[in-house]
């Protein structure tokens, strides 16, 4: 007879409970626990692979292969890996709906060299081929499976041995040993451990696409991040083209890694420079641009930062930023009114980046400050210049690393000038890039230097 357990789950965070309660004790919030029905078979046990005994040895003589990873035939998806996909990993891909994900996952499996197993508890195997046909490649070595049960896929897995397994999506999946709904944290939970514990014993790495929350965060309980190897981030706007791929987990490789692609009607193709399409193509001169040299990963990025300085329409002025931390941009602001005698406290400050891309890098500060005071003089910036600093709340201008990557790019791409900090390494050789260097300590020494 199979055991029946009833618990009362958190559906925000997963937390559970003996009894319904109206507030969540882990996550604060409220009327989220439902009663969820587990049944408990005597025959389900937890093992490791048949004829393996685990036992402790020492590290000294645990026997180590170099790593070999799958090349998945994508370029930017390999480089955020880490090099391409470990055998027996699981790689988790989150984002907004219609962000391209499941577009990303079905090239991959295309492109595959091996068999690849597609399983879809969304779409049916038509529409699948529609897409695949759209993409422009029909892999026959690409089998498609339209299926919910997680018993049923992973007998499929095993049945069929491919070389790569994608779920589209693991929200779609439910388990038989758990009455609950798919979606739901004990389905996600368990069915994600189930998937994790049959690519280890097989060795075949899985692909697992995710939903998001409202907040950003991806649905399910943060377990399902713990259990997996690697966290990808599918970014971007669906009125932009582009698209960014982030790693904030993984345990094969750097998670400071960047994928760029941009979506066209035939699937995502990936951008081998980036730097030259985030660029402003025109060719007069405007007031309010100025252009940062940026490090996204390992990869220099040219980045076009935009500024729109007005004055105040109502009492309160606005402080808007689009890709860019508006609490930082508020700080910028104060230090051009303290340290430079610029008086915007009545002014509407917009802040945009070009491309709808998401910057973090502190050296963007130095073209963040230059392209306020362009805009708020209404004079545009001398042509092929570029930024890269960081601004201290005491009006200095810091140092940041990997300066002469970013000059190079910078040189690389037909900029003359570029401002960075005059605290960085004086070692720096200039003959070398062929580009002008100017070094700033402080932000009251900035307007005289681009407005001279």
């Amino acid at each position: 007879m199979a055991k029946t357990k009833s618990v009362y789950v958190c559906q925000n965070c997963g937390a559970e409970s003996p009894k319904w309660i109206g507030k969540c004790n882990s996550c604060g919030e409220w009327n989220t626990y439902v009663e969820q029905v587990i049944h408990k078979s005597a025959s389900r046990r937890y093992e490791t692979e048949p004829g393996r005994k685990s036992v402790p040895e020492s590290i000294a003589t645990v026997h180590s292969d170099k790593l070999q990873r799958y090349d998945t035939q994508n370029t930017e998806f390999n480089r955020v890996l880490g090099g391409g996909l470990v055998p027996g990993s699981m790689v988790l891909i989150g984002g907004e709906p219609g962000i391209g994900k499941s577009t990303l996952a079905l090239q991959i499996a295309l492109k595959f060299n091996g068999t690849t197993l597609y399983v879809s508890g969304e779409e049916s195997p038509q529409q699948i081929k529609m897409r695949a046909e759209r993409l422009g490649n029909l892999n026959k070595e690409t089998l498609v499976l339209s299926e919910t049960s997680l018993q049923a896929i992973t007998t499929q897995i095993r049945q069929v041995n491919p070389a790569l397994v994608i779920i589209d999506s693991i929200q779609t999946l439910y388990s038989e040993e758990i009455e609950s709904t798919p979606g739901s944290v004990s389905q996600v939970r368990e069915c994600a451990a189930q998937l994790l514990r049959v690519a280890k014993q097989t060795g075949i790495p899985v692909v697992l696409i995710g939903h998001i929350t409202k907040e950003g965060n991806l649905a399910g309980p943060k377990i399902m991040e713990h259990i997996v190897d690697t966290v990808l981030q599918f970014e971007g706007d669906s009125h932009h083209i582009y698209r960014i791929l982030r790693a904030s987990k993984n345990r094969f490789g750097s998670t400071s890694e960047l994928g760029v692609f941009e979506m066209r009607n035939d699937g995502l193709a990936e951008i081998a420079n980036p730097s030259e399409v985030l660029l402003n193509q025109h060719t007069e001169d405007l007031s309010g641009s100025a252009v940062a040299a940026n490090i996204e990963g390992v990869r220099p990025l040219m980045i076009e930062t935009q500024a729109l300085v007005s004055t105040a329409a109502y009492g309160t002025p606005q402080r808007t930023s689009n890709g860019f931390d508006t609490k930082r941009l508020n700080m910028l602001l104060a230090v051009l009114e303290k340290r430079a005698s610029f008086q915007l406290s009545g002014k509407d400050v917009f802040i945009n980046i070009a491309g709808g891309l998401r910057v973090d890098d502190p050296a963007i500060d130095l073209a963040i400050v230059s392209a306020v005071l362009s805009s708020t003089v209404d004079m545009a910036l001398e042509k092929r210049i570029c930024f890269a600093g960081e601004v201290g709340l005491s009006g200095e201008i810091r140092p940041v690393s990997r300066m002469e990557q970013r000059i190079s790019e910078a040189h690389k791409l037909g900029f003359s000038k570029i401002f960075i900090s005059g605290f960085n390494d004086k070692s720096i050789n200039i003959d070398r890039f062929g580009i002008q260097i100017v070094r700033l300590t402080k932000i009251q020494d900035l307007p005289k230097q681009l407005f001279k």
